[in-house]
């Protein structure tokens, strides 16, 4: 029987829509992915509605939780952390706490941090502090960043108006201490008109896809994208397979979600496009 790839993936959760765990919990179990969802709140919906309601678990729950499963024994057959959008500096002590954890119980685990701290048009939308946070300790700690065009030029103090830009920028990542950078939403200025790229830079090459840009913000793509290419690395082991499928997948979803009208990620309905995409992307080599 063939091993199953695992993840312990450490985000938030909502009943309704998908975000955070709820967007990556069952686009990775569709793709053959075992994951142990840590939940660090759970709430009725999204923020971006203005209201939600539901409990910010403490930090010692969370840790709860991750001695939990140790105490199952089970963490030497983890092959990755996942983290996202990180509400206090407390959680972010007991994700990396959790990443060393995992790493004595195996040591070929990676850590994938997505760095959610904000957007472009939209500036920072975490509570002060989580950005230094990131740059300072998390992303140093992590082997794969996933983080945007935003939050690329925070962390790398480094402005990115042309695709070479977003190159050298990545590469000032990779020097802080992760091996892969996925850029998950490239527009340079000499980018053609109505598309969006990712970039993935590692230590052998760099490697751009682009797509249509769809006209409409979708809450949850992040981490949905984020999920995707960490299964994808840890199945392919190539970054540039990696992040094709990845770009082809999330493309899909994000398609099927503005086809049907709707604006929370349309998962269920449109699962086939996380594993068999209708539309490939051309994979192009930059170095």
């Amino acid at each position: 029987m063939p091993t199953v790839t695992s993840i312990l993936s450490i985000q938030s959760s909502v009943a309704y829509g998908h975000v955070g765990n709820s967007a990556a919990t069952f686009p990775l179990m569709r793709m053959g992915v075992e994951v142990w969802p840590v939940l660090t709140v759970h709430f009725s919906n999204h923020t971006g509605y203005g209201h939600w309601r539901g409990p910010l678990l403490a930090a010692t729950d969370v840790s709860e939780v991750i001695k939990g499963i140790d105490e199952r024994g089970v963490l030497g057959r983890c092959d990755a952390v996942l983290s996202g959008y990180q509400g206090g500096s407390d959680v972010g002590a007991v994700i990396l706490e959790a990443v060393e954890l995992v790493k004595q119980r195996n040591p070929e685990a990676i850590y994938c941090c997505d760095p959610v701290m904000g957007d472009v048009g939209r500036g920072f939308f975490v509570r002060p502090g989580i950005p230094e946070l990131m740059r300072d300790t998390v992303v140093p700690a992590a082997q794969i960043i996933t983080p945007n065009q935003f939050e690329l030029e925070f962390l790398t103090g480094r402005r990115t108006a042309t695709l070479e830009d977003v190159l050298e920028a990545a590469d000032a990542a990779r020097a802080m201490g992760p091996d892969l950078v996925l850029v998950t939403s490239v527009v340079p200025a000499d980018a053609d008109p109505g598309t969006l790229s990712m970039v993935a830079v590692s230590g052998a090459g760099a490697w751009s896809v682009t797509t249509p840009l769809l006209a409409q913000t979708f809450t949850g793509a992040g981490d949905l994208t984020a999920a995707t290419f960490l299964a994808n690395v840890l199945n392919t082991g190539d970054p540039a397979t990696a992040v094709g499928r990845t770009a082809a997948s999330v493309y899909g979803v994000l398609k099927a979600t503005i086809d049907a009208r709707e604006s929370e990620l349309q998962l269920v309905a449109a699962q086939t496009e996380i594993v068999s995409p209708t539309r490939e992307f051309v994979v192009e080599s930059l170095r």
